[in-house]
C-alpha cells in the first residue's frame, strides 16, 4: 500500500488539440507520482478525444472520460463524482504546470495543515514557458477564513480560479460547480471557503496559463454578464447572511461593472445598451461606499474617479489602455 496521499488531477477537455500533449506531459512529469489523472473529454471534434485515449494508453494514472459537450463544469463535475484522491488539483487542458507544482503544493499544505495550498502562475504566450527556478526561501502566507475570504473579493492576493492550487477533496463533498455559466469558478468559491481553516499561499510560480485569442475571458459576450449576476447574488446573500463580507463582495462587484461596461462599450458589433446601462447604474449605485474602502484597490478607485465625469468619459479615458483581467 502506498503511505502517499492520492492526488487526482481534474482535466476538462474541449477542442484542445493544439496544446493537450504539452498539458498532459508536464502532469505525468511530476515527480510526486502518486496521481490519478481524470482527462474528461467534453465533446471535443478535433481529435481531442482521441489524444486523450492516447495518452491512458500511455500511462495507466490516467483515466478518460468521453461525454456530449457541456462546458467545463459539467466535465469537472464528472471528474469530482468519479475521483478517489484525498486530495485534488484540476489543471485547465491548454495550461502546463512545474515539474514540482504538486511536490511542492503538498508540503505546504501538510507543513501548515491546510485545507487548499495556492501557488503562484505565470501568464504566457506561445511555446511552454520557462518557469523561473524554485527558491527555498519563498515567502508563504497563511489567510484563515476571513483573511481569504477578504483577499478573493477584494482581489488582493488570492483569486478565485480553480487552477493552480491543491485542495482537500473533501471540501467539495455535496458541492458542484454551476453549469451553464461561465464564472462558474467565481461562484463556487465562496461556499469552497465557507468550509475552509486555513489557506496558505506559496510565492513560487508553480502554474502556467496560456494566453491565446481564444480566451473566453478576453473577448465580449453577453453571457459573461454572468459574473454580475453571480456578484449580485453573493451581494444579496451577504446582506442577509455573513455582513462582515458586504463591502468586499461590493468592491468585487463593481470590478464586474467596470469590466463588463468597458469590454462592451469596445464591442461595437453590436448594441449592448441594456447590459451597459446595468453597469452604469450599478457603478453609481456602489461608487460611493467603495470610494471611501480603504481596501478597495486603487484601479476602482481611480475608476470611480472617472465616473463622475460621466460615462462617456470612463469609458474614453479607462478604455484606452484597457486590458481584461485573465
Amino acid at each position: 500500500m502506498n503511505s502517499e496521499p492520492l492526488i487526482s488531477v481534474i482535466v476538462p477537455v474541449y477542442n484542445a488539440k493544439a496544446f493537450l500533449d504539452q498539458c498532459l506531459e508536464s502532469i505525468t512529469a511530476q515527480t510526486y507520482r502518486h496521481l490519478e489523472i481524470i482527462v474528461v473529454d467534453d465533446g471535443s471534434t478535433d481529435g481531442s478525444g482521441e489524444m486523450c485515449d492516447r495518452w491512458a494508453g500511455r500511462d495507466d494514472r490516467i483515466r478518460v472520460i468521453h461525454q456530449p459537450n457541456g462546458g467545463h463544469s459539467a466535465a469537472r463535475n464528472a471528474a469530482l463524482d468519479v475521483m478517489t484522491g484525498q486530495l485534488v488539483m484540476m489543471v485547465d487542458s491548454d495550461d502546463i504546470i512545474h515539474p514540482k507544482f504538486t511536490a511542492r503544493l503538498l508540503q505546504v499544505m501538510n507543513g501548515h495543515e491546510a485545507d487548499i495550498a495556492v501557488g503562484g502562475y505565470l501568464a504566457f504566450y506561445g511555446d511552454k514557458p520557462a518557469f523561473p527556478m524554485l527558491a527555498g526561501n519563498a515567502p508563504v502566507r497563511d489567510y484563515n477564513q476571513q483573511e481569504a475570504m477578504l483577499a478573493v473579493f477584494y482581489q488582493q492576493g488570492l483569486t478565485h480560479s480553480p487552477w493552480g492550487r491543491l485542495f482537500k477533496a473533501s471540501l467539495f463533498e455535496e458541492i458542484r460547480f454551476p453549469l451553464g455559466i461561465i464564472y462558474e469558478d467565481l461562484a463556487i468559491i465562496y461556499p469552497l471557503l465557507k468550509r475552509c481553516r486555513r489557506i496558505t499561499a506559496l510565492g513560487e510560480v508553480l502554474y502556467g496559463y496560456r494566453q491565446h485569442e481564444s480566451n473566453s475571458m478576453r473577448v465580449f459576450s453577453e453571457r459573461r454578464s454572468a459574473v454580475l449576476d453571480v456578484c449580485e447574488g453573493l451581494e444579496r446573500h451577504m446582506q442577509q447572511e455573513d455582513v462582515q463580507y458586504l463591502d468586499a463582495i461590493r468592491s468585487r462587484l463593481l470590478s464586474a461593472y467596470f469590466n463588463i461596461l468597458l469590454l462592451s462599450h469596445q464591442d461595437k458589433a453590436a448594441d449592448h445598451k441594456l447590459t451597459e446601462d446595468r453597469c452604469w447604474n450599478g457603478i453609481k449605485r456602489l461608487r460611493g461606499k467603495c470610494l471611501f474602502d480603504k481596501q478597495v484597490r486603487l484601479k476602482n478607485k481611480l475608476g470611480i474617479l472617472a465616473s463622475y465625469g460621466g460615462r462617456h468619459l470612463l469609458c474614453d479615458i479607462a478604455g484606452k489602455n484597457y486590458q481584461p483581467a485573465p
